[in-house]
Parts: C-alpha cells; structure tokens; sequence
C-alpha cells in the first residue's frame, strides 16, 4: 500500500527582491542556475520519536541579490515529512498540500547578496534518516514569471542537494525509544553473507536450475544440444504459446526453427512438442510435465497456462546471449503452482514511467511464472489511465506542473518539478492500455486494474471540479453535476497518511456512484476490445482521511433516511464499499481492496454477506508487528474474504535493501526489506515471519507484544495467494523502478510458485536453499535481464580482516568482486585474500553495471 506512516513532505516557494523591485526572467534563470540548494539533517535526536532538526542551505554564487524585507518571489519544494517551523531567518513556511511547500519572505528577512550563504534551521515532523526524505527539483517563482529550478536540485543524483548523513544522530531515527538499525559496515555485511559460502553453487550447476523451483524435477546425466534446426510441433490451440517460444528461441539460437500444428507431418527427431493433458488423471489448474530427452522435448500442460510455464520452464534453462548450440539437462519435471493469486501491484500513479518498461516488467512477470498483474491507475496525484468522455482525468490529473489553480496540471509533488515536460508525467492511452492488455494475455498475465476510492482520490476530484466548472460555464448544469465527487459546502477537516487535506471522494452524494459506473463500463470496453472479460477491479479503500465527511450536509442528509443503514459517520466507509461493489456486481465484476477498506475497527471486517460479488478479494499489507493487526490476513480469509498476503515488512519492494540512508526508499514497515528476506517469507505461517520491530527490536514473543491472542487460520483455502508491491513516491525513472523491482520480485515469484516444505528452524537447510538461489541470481538471472534492458540491483560485498588479509565475499555468490586502494582511481577484480594495506573501497559487478560503493579500513 502507499502508506507513508509517520512520514511528511515538503515544497518551498521563496520570493524575489521586494514588492518594488521584481526579477526580470533572466535574473531569476540567473540566480536558480548559480545558488547552491542544499538539505542537512542536524539532529533526529533531539525529541525522542517526535520531530527532528534540518536546514536549508543557500549559497548565492550567482549575480543577483535577494534585498532584504518581504516581497513577491517564492520557493517550493517537496518533502516527505512535514515542516513544523512557521518562520526561519525571515523566511516563512507554508504547507500547500500532501508534501508541497513554499517558503516565502517576511518583514524580518535579511536578504541574501551575491557570495553570501544562508542557512535556514527548522524542525521537522517524526525523523528523516534517508536521502530519499527530500525530493529533487526545488523551483524558485515570481509573478507572472516563469518558474525556474535549483540546478542543484535538477538531478536524479541526490548527494547534489543533499549533505552527508554521516552520524549516528542523522542516520538513525531517534536515540529514545532507541533505534536498533545500525548504519551497515562491511564486517556487518559479511558476518551476514558468511553462512551460505559453503553452499554456493558453480556457475555449471547454476545454470542447470530452474526458478521458480519445479515440484519435482529428476537430472539425468546426460544433455541435449539445441540448435536451430529442431522444430516446434503444437496442437492447435496452444499456437499463441507455441509462437512465443519459436519467437524466443529464434533470438537466442540466431535461426528460424520451424513451427507448425501437430496435424501437419515433421520429421520424428530434434522435435518439441506441445500439448494439452488429455487422459483420466486429475491436473491442477496451470500445472505442466516437462521431458527434456537426446532429441525430444516433451511439453503437456493442464491447460495453455500450464504449457505456457513448461515453456518458462525450458527457457530458464537457456543462457542469456545468441548461441550456435544451448546445451540443456535432461530431465524429467511435473510442476504446479502453489497459489492461484501470484501477484506484482505497480504504483505508476505518483511517477509514470511509460509502457516500455511495463511491458518489460510483464516479460519478466511471464518468466518467473507471476500471474497477476495489478495496475496502480489512480492516486491523490495523478490519474494514468484515459476515459472517454472524461478527459479532464488525464488532461489535468497526468499532469504535474506550476499551476496553483489546478486547472492546467495537478500541484508539483514528488520532485516532478514545474514542469509539464518532467520524465513523470504521462498516462496510458485507450489504445495503450488495450495493447498492454493483449501483451499481457498473451503471457498468462490478468491485469487488474485498481481506481483508488475514495481516499487516494484527489487527482479524480480536482479533474470532476474542473469538468463541472467547464460545463457550468457552458449552461449545462445536469451534466455538469453528473460525475461530480466533492461538495462545496463539505466543511470537514482531516489529514491523511500523505498529508493530503482534499482527496477524499464524498461517499454520500449519487454522482459519486455514477462516476464509478461510468469509469467501470469504459474499462470494460477496453478489455473487450483487447478480447478479453474484465473480471475483477480493485476500488481500493485504504487510508481513508480520518474526519473525511463528518461536517457534510449531503451526509448529514443522508443520516436522515430511513432503512439505508447509515446513521453516522461510522458508518459511511462501510456504505460507499457496499454500494461501489453493487456498481461493480451489475456489471459482473468482482471486487479487490486493501484491508483496511473493509475493516469497521482493527479487528472487525464487513460482513461478507453484504457483497453482492461472487468473490471478494483483500490484500493484507498492515503486518508491522507491533501495531497489533497482523493478523488481519486471517481474520478476513475465516470471515470468507480471498485473502492475499501482501506483507509490508516483506514484500513492499519500495523499501530500502539495506538499513543504510543512501538506499532509495521509504521505510515505515521495516527499516530494509531485502532479496534474502523476500526468499525467506513463509507465506504458509504468516507469524512465524515476525523477526524485527520497526525500531531494530528481535521479536521473541508475538503474542506478547501484541498483548492478546492471534486468531488461527481456520479456512486456509481462502488464502487466494501472495503479492508483492512497488509504491513510487521515491521512483522516478524507469532505471529506479528496475533497482526496485529486481531482484526481489524473482524471490517473490518463488514463495508464490514453490511450497518450501524445510521448516523454518533448519537453519542448515535454510542457508542451502537461499545461497544456491543467490548463486542462479548471480550466475544465470542477472545476465538475462541486462539482456532485457533491465536495471537490477547489486549488493556491496561484505569484508573482514582475518590473519592480517582483507577477506571479501558477496551475498549473491557468483558476483564479481572488485576493490579500489587509490579511492576509486583504479579497481581491480578480487580473487584471493588481500594484503591489509589501509583504506580500501569495494564494489559488486555483473557485466557493465555495479553496486554502491562500499568501504573498508
């Protein structure tokens, strides 16, 4: 979920001169250009858990001074915790909405001339401990002028706008309570990675191992030499699968291999044959055999998808690059999935990043055998999804610019900039959406889309106000209305998780259902354009502003009907879900939400009967141990919901991979979530997953810390699957999103796919699996997805002085190893134990790409 517990953002807007002496545009390109924009973290410990020390740096190399006293010029800026401070150094602060800033100047401002520096102290909300707390593009207006960027600020790299945090008190949290999570040192790194050495594989055994690891799967000794002259046989309804592999095989073999329905005559030799399962026995949905012999490769699935991932299966044995020959294994494997629901939610909502990389992400979803794909469309920022006859929603909600009045573009948030031109602006066209929806299918993918409601939802209202004005305008009151989710006259005051004052849609007014019904049936057109059912649409529910509609006269109105079940407040959450899933249930939709969406209180969910859908579908993501509900997954798959584990702590892959403030990502369920944790989960005992508090603490006693008894799954047919989730308010561009993504999602796709049996006290056993698993990452997986244009993320080596030699080892073995001695003027690949010679740097690499620095003394 996009939860940002406990975060806050900012934006500052500075103002020129004074009143009477303006910028001209090019004094203030001049002065953005040439003055130094930079963020400090000063103490997080100064009050507990509560708020922290910052500041803002200002260093004028340019020509234009700043006079002193107020006047029109303004600063904005964007950051993740909210400003406390009101006025510093003359300069006033002020919250615009969710993490937009501005900072403007006062009677008491002193000015700031050519050469001079400024450093503006404030206080902030809760802690920041991370570069990712600041967000980039920091802007500088005035008037009529058109903005301009702290050049600073205009990059993706942000130790340019950011300082060191070097000590304990800025990259910890908080010293009482007491932060645990030390900053990670190379000793730590390698008492960590030292375990699973022993059991690393070589790059020969690597590549015989497929992942997701097969149910059963038996080596023979021998192998079998693909070349381009073999061919490709398949009964007639598996063609789309059949294509595809001839397609890929072609690429990776640099020839044409023949491919043809099995009706047809092929020569008995160097064949691959696809079929459909067609005797007495039972197969499970998806489910596949797989024989690899001398000169025959026999595929036979329970139905397209089971031989689509046979496929998978095979070319997960191919290497990466083009070959004259691909030696493969021989063996015999039958497979099936473990759970039906193998799922990837994709936030592009608060960054677009384009289609490219969404269909490169639902190749390699196909691949590691993920089925679901589930689309973030909608969010308090943007709106990404085109919708006839509503095209406000993406006219003005894809768009992120300089426009205070919301009419041309939503406000700048998530260092989009002032521009509309930002790489974050965007959204998928009809014609798109119905192309990726046929990409998708082609690969066994069920996209589902998910419209935010009604938290989340300001992009959709500021877009339904704009088309009410532009209609009203026009004289045309009754269509003016027709979609409309927010009341004028709505006097209620709240705040959410992101700091957003306006994004909640009124439940209480009709247009509001026929907004849902109308965005429901063009949805449903596009996917019957791409030839398919829409099935299911997510309407989300989270978060929901605590104080959303208590002073609205529509609701207040509506408490006054008798029979609808809505007498308060209370009860409005649980009226909107009940009546949105009618919407969606005449349409023969059925629904998904996040779990707090159908939760009355922290134990209580909605009565399932009040659903007309056929099934209901939530995602279990709240999980941080100590705050009591993660037994939600439980409580709502005995209540007769389609639970999916969606575990924050584990399986939110916007987290940080390290506990370190240079990894990229917010951190409110856990302070890093990395490839070997994702391997780790235990999707079958979701208890037996609790290892850390927040704060660092070892988890010994659940029970205990949550201080009563945790309900038992009672009905574990109703646990539907496991999902993992990319929120994007700290990813910007395609290159973060795959550093994000990979390789936690290929350990994902095995906890989906593959029933570990080893119980989680086997430490010996544990350690086997996951460091043969890291050796085919290393060894086999990342070279692919280099292949694919994919960015992956790469481990620092861990190093320890044994015997007076620097020892240095990765925690994806495989990984070549590579130190510096000359601070990064000279790297050199290690092999053997080096001679302790001082301060030393090292690094991972897997082909041109390599990890963050590391350092060792």
């Amino acid at each position: 979920m996009n939860i940002l517990k406990g975060l806050l953002p900012l934006t500052v807007a500075l103002s020129s001169l004074n009143a009477s002496a303006d910028f001209s545009q090019a004094e203030l390109n001049e002065f953005a250009d040439k003055t130094s924009w930079s963020w400090q973290v000063v103490d997080n410990y100064h009050n507990g858990d509560k708020s922290h020390l910052a500041n803002i740096e200002l260093i004028n190399q340019s020509n234009v001074d700043l006079p002193a006293g107020t006047a029109d010029w303004v600063i904005y800026t964007n950051v993740i915790r909210p400003i406390l401070t009101k006025e510093s150094e003359g300069l006033a602060f002020q919250f615009v909405q969710g993490d937009l800033y501005k900072i403007t100047p006062t009677a008491n401002f002193k000015g700031l001339k050519a050469g001079e520096k400024l450093t503006i102290a404030f206080e902030g909300e809760s802690w920041a401990s991370s570069y990712s707390d600041f967000m980039p593009r920091s802007f500088i207006t005035q008037n009529s002028l058109t903005p301009a960027i702290f050049s600073s600020t205009d990059t993706e790299d942000s130790s340019q706008y950011i300082k060191p945090l070097d000590k304990p008190e800025q990259y910890q949290r908080y010293s009482s309570p007491k932060d645990h999570w030390e900053r990670p040192t190379s000793a730590w790194r390698y008492d960590r990675y030292s375990a699973t050495q022993e059991y690393a594989l070589s790059e020969e055994a690597a590549k015989r191992v497929i992942i997701p690891t097969p149910n059963q799967v038996k080596y023979r000794s021998s192998s079998t030499q693909l070349t381009a002259d073999w061919q490709i046989s398949y009964q007639g309804s598996l063609k789309s699968e059949a294509n595809l592999l001839g397609d890929t095989l072609d690429s990776k073999l640099n020839g044409s291999l023949k491919v043809t329905p099995n009706n047809l005559p092929v020569q008995d030799k160097k064949l691959i044959s696809l079929a459909i399962y067609d005797g007495d026995e039972d197969w499970a949905a998806e489910s596949y055999s797989l024989e690899i012999e001398k000169n025959r490769i026999e595929i036979i699935g329970a139905d397209n998808a089971g031989v689509f991932y046979a496929i998978q299966s095979l070319l997960s044995l191919t290497p990466s690059g083009t070959h004259s020959q691909i030696e493969l294994p021989r063996l015999s494997a039958n497979d099936a999935p473990q759970y039906e629901w193998r799922g990837f939610m994709y936030d592009m909502s608060r960054n677009f990043h384009g289609v490219e990389i969404t269909k490169k992400l639902i190749d390699q979803m196909a691949h590691y055998k993920l089925n679901k794909l589930h689309l973030h469309l909608t969010e308090d920022e943007s709106w990404r999804i085109e919708i006839e006859g509503l095209p406000e929603l993406t006219d003005l909600g894809s768009q992120r610019c300089f426009d205070l009045s919301e009419t041309e573009c939503m406000l700048p948030t998530r260092g989009s900039g002032p521009f509309k031109t930002s790489q974050t602006n965007g959204f998928y066209s009809k014609e798109e959406f119905v192309d990726i929806l046929k990409y998708a299918k082609e690969r066994h993918i069920e996209v589902i889309p998910e419209i935010d409601m009604p938290g989340h939802a300001r992009a959709a209202i500021k877009a339904m106000e704009l088309r009410q004005d532009k209609l009203l305008k026009a004289g045309n009151k009754a269509a003016a209305n027709a979609y409309l989710l927010s009341d004028p006259n709505d006097a209620s005051v709240y705040s959410t998780m992101q700091y957003f004052t306006d994004n909640s849609i009124n439940v209480c007014m009709d247009s509001t259902y026929n907004f849902i019904d109308k965005v429901a049936y063009e949805l449903q057109q596009m996917y019957r354009q791409a030839g398919l059912k829409l099935n299911n649409v997510h309407i989300g529910g989270d978060e929901v502003g605590v104080g959303s509609w208590t002073a609205s006269p529509i609701c207040n109105e509506l408490y006054q009907t008798a029979g609808n079940g809505v007498k308060g407040p209370a009860d409005l959450k649980a009226y909107f879900t009940r009546r949105a899933a009618e919407v969606l249930a005449a349409r023969g939709l059925n629904i998904s939400a996040w779990e707090d969406g159908i939760m009355y209180d922290r134990i209580t969910p909605f009565p399932i009967e009040q659903f007309p859908n056929d099934k209901v579908f939530v995602h279990a993501w709240d999980n941080i141990w100590e705050w009591g509900v993660s037994d939600r997954a439980y409580r709502l798959a005995n209540e007769g919901y389609h639970s999916i584990l969606s575990m924050g702590t584990h399986l939110y892959f916007d987290h940080p991979q390290e506990p370190d403030p240079t990894e990229r990502g917010l951190y409110w369920a856990a302070r890093y979530t990395d490839v070997e944790k994702v391997f780790n989960f235990i999707p079958e005992d979701v208890y037996a997953n609790a290892d850390f508090t927040r704060s660092g603490e070892p988890i010994t006693n659940l029970e205990d810390l949550v201080g009563r008894a945790l309900p038992q799954l009672n009905k574990p047919e109703n646990i539907a699957g496991i999902q993992g989730q990319v929120w994007s308010e700290t990813i910007r561009t395609p290159e973060q999103l795959g550093e994000m993504v990979f390789p936690r999602i290929i350990a994902l796709a095995e906890r989906a796919w593959h029933r570990n049996t080893v119980p989680a006290s086997e430490q010996q056993q544990k350690a086997r699996q996951w460091a043969e698993f890291a050796s085919v990452l290393a060894q086999k997986e990342y070279p692919k997805l280099a292949e694919a244009g994919i960015r992956f993320y790469l481990p620092i080596p861990g190093a320890k002085v044994i015997d007076n030699q620097v020892h240095i080892i990765n925690q994806l073995p495989g990984l070549t190893i590579e130190y510096s001695l000359d601070n990064g003027v000279n790297w050199q690949e290690y092999s053997e134990p080096v001679e302790q010679s001082g301060a030393m740097q090292i690094r991972s690499r897997s082909g041109e790409h390599t990890s963050r620095v590391g350092y060792f003394e």
